[in-house]
């Protein structure tokens, strides 16, 4: 059995064979325990049918646990100077490719399509770096690829704003919309202590389950979006408040307004984080007479 790359002593002696120093911009924090690592594969339910595709594999440590699973791995990685790294690591394993590309710039669809198409499960997992997390995510749900879920690491208050209930300080646009394509759940915390570098927050692992059918269906799903993303503008405004100055001409329409929130049976006085998934998608329904173009 080959020795686990995320151990502290291996993890320091690849770093400075290579003389590599992380860059705080590219937000890189390296996991050195392999139990952690196995978790999370387990929490991603791989088997040797699936496929996976990691992005910003590091130095290869969440990649190797990943190759020992499933049937390919595919891994985005920035940064040109972990190449040669990954190069030597992950050497011992001919299931694994590295595309030296930016996930959001890719064309992830096409990548699966050329690299995974032999494939039917195929899964997300990631230690995603924190400061385009969100991103990340929404632009791998928003374009609908054919895959079975992601599981990721990320900041824990992301996370746990991700899988937000209504009426809670942590609700917002971010739940709904992740909710909208996915069943979310937290399914564990990770103390900073088990990173090179440590972060200054701790970390939790969210498993997104792709959604056959959205939980809720509307005339417009741009809109329904948009009126989402109004309502929280600013979160201590009433819905009736946040509306009338997002939306176009609001103030001019407020009567419509009101008129809309009545026929969805929404109280006017409400916050935005008290509304549900489905009160948002009748919410759009009757405001977009009065707003379509």
């Amino acid at each position: 059995m080959l020795k686990d790359i995320a151990t502290p002593i291996r993890t320091r002696d690849i770093l400075e064979k290579y003389g590599f120093s992380f860059k705080k911009s590219l937000g890189q924090n390296f996991l050195i325990d392999p139990n952690i690592l196995k978790r999370i594969v387990d929490h991603a339910e791989i088997t040797e049918e699936t496929g996976t595709i990691e992005i910003g594999p590091g130095i290869g440590a969440l990649t190797e646990q990943l190759a020992r699973s499933s049937k390919k791995v595919v891994a985005f990685e920035i940064d040109q100077r972990l190449l040669p790294i990954l190069n030597e690591t992950l050497d011992p394993y001919s299931n694994v490719e590295v595309i030296h590309q930016d996930v959001l710039k890719a064309d992830v669809k096409t990548v699966m399509e050329d690299r995974l198409s032999d494939i039917k499960d195929v899964m997300v997992v990631a230690n995603l770096p924190y400061y385009v997390t969100t991103p990340i995510i929404m632009k791998l749900l928003e374009e609908k690829l054919p895959i079975r879920g992601i599981v990721v690491m990320l900041q824990k208050e992301v996370a746990e704003r991700i899988t937000a209930n209504p009426g809670t300080k942590d609700y917002g646009s971010l739940s709904i919309a992740v909710q909208y394509y996915t069943k979310a759940e937290i399914v564990m915390t990770v103390p900073k202590t088990v990173f090179v570098p440590q972060p200054n927050v701790d970390s939790a692992v969210i498993r997104l389950t792709v959604r056959e059918n959205p939980p809720v269906t509307m005339i417009d799903e741009a809109f329904f979006f948009r009126v989402i993303k109004m309502s929280f503008a600013q979160r201590r405004k009433t819905i009736l408040n946040n509306l009338t100055s997002q939306l176009p001409n609001g103030k001019e329409k407020k009567e419509s307004i009101v008129l809309a929130l009545e026929q969805a049976n929404i109280d006017p006085r409400r916050r935005g984080e008290t509304l549900s998934i489905e009160e948002f998608a009748r919410l759009s329904d009757f405001l977009i007479p009065f707003f379509s173009k």
